[in-house]
């Protein structure tokens, strides 16, 4: 119980410091439930865990696949947000990035609103890993998750792209001036879901004084700081289990003509399928 409420106070501090960011804050917990629905929308475990804004369901507790991608969209969806309250004036704490100035070597003028990416990354670690941190270094699950949380904003800093403008003369363009923005959060997305379907299997091993999470098989490559890792196995996510945050799939619509995750033979794990026909007038 006191580890607890040390964990809720430090959680309610965070809240307090930073009250302005928790609009930005739920939003970014509502993209994140949106990326993962649409990601998962044909899959055995479609996000359904993810009720409104609990964006950490019982599913994430089990250290699996599955929660590995919920805590790096999760992550980002954060970051994210409050990046793009800075660039919209909605923060007093933060605004555009004004340390992108000047020349660039490719000859065109830094000017414009940056998005002040930095500033949401570190509000995301603040916020996010706050509750994983007070857990210990030395839990397996909170290394995990701090793991993955990391790797979701590299795939967020890693896409930034850079758009610009000309000006001159009757569209003569010679001058062009440029600013760095986030990459659309369905991209982010898009990155993540690869990274889950190669996320490395791994298990904890005591190295001199530290904890580290190290690959199950010693076939497989060390993983990167961008990749995802997950600790357990997943359930199969076909029967309801409620204990475990899992509905099943009875009752989802599949796809008889599909080869791929939501044929009918795959979602509804060889339990058969119902097929009604209905007549719709236009």
């Amino acid at each position: 119980c006191e580890g607890l409420m040390g964990l809720v106070e430090k959680q309610v501090r965070v809240c307090w410091r930073q009250v302005e960011a928790m609009d930005a804050v739920r939003r970014g917990a509502e993209l994140a439930v949106e990326e993962c629905q649409h990601q998962f929308h044909s899959c055995r475990w479609n996000c359904s865990t993810l009720q409104g804004l609990q964006v950490f369901g019982k599913v994430t507790i089990q250290g699996t696949w599955e929660s590995a991608f919920i805590h790096a969209i999760s992550a980002t969806g954060v970051a994210f947000a409050v990046t793009r309250a800075c660039s919209r004036g909605e923060l007093e704490k933060c605004g555009c990035d004004r340390k992108i100035r000047g020349l660039s070597p490719e000859g065109f003028q830094w000017s414009g609103c940056s998005d002040n990416l930095s500033y949401g990354i570190a509000f995301s670690q603040a916020f996010v890993d706050n509750p994983e941190r007070s857990r210990g270094i030395s839990s397996s699950q909170a290394l995990m998750n701090l793991h993955n949380n990391e790797a979701g904003r590299k795939a967020l800093l890693a896409h930034m792209k850079v758009e610009c403008k000309c000006h001159g003369v009757s569209g003569s363009c010679e001058v062009h001036t440029c600013w760095k923005v986030m990459p659309p959060f369905r991209k982010v997305g898009n990155i993540l879901k690869e990274k889950f379907e190669g996320a490395t299997d791994v298990h904890p091993k005591r190295v001199g004084f530290h904890k580290l999470l190290v690959p199950k098989s010693s076939r497989v490559k060390p993983y990167m700081a961008h990749d995802l890792v997950y600790l357990l196995a997943s359930p199969d996510f076909c029967n309801w289990d409620p204990r475990h945050g899992v509905f099943g799939t009875y009752g989802r619509w599949c796809n008889w003509m599909s080869p791929a995750m939501d044929s009918c033979e795959l979602l509804c794990c060889g339990r058969g399928f119902h097929t009604a026909q209905a007549e719709v007038v236009e």
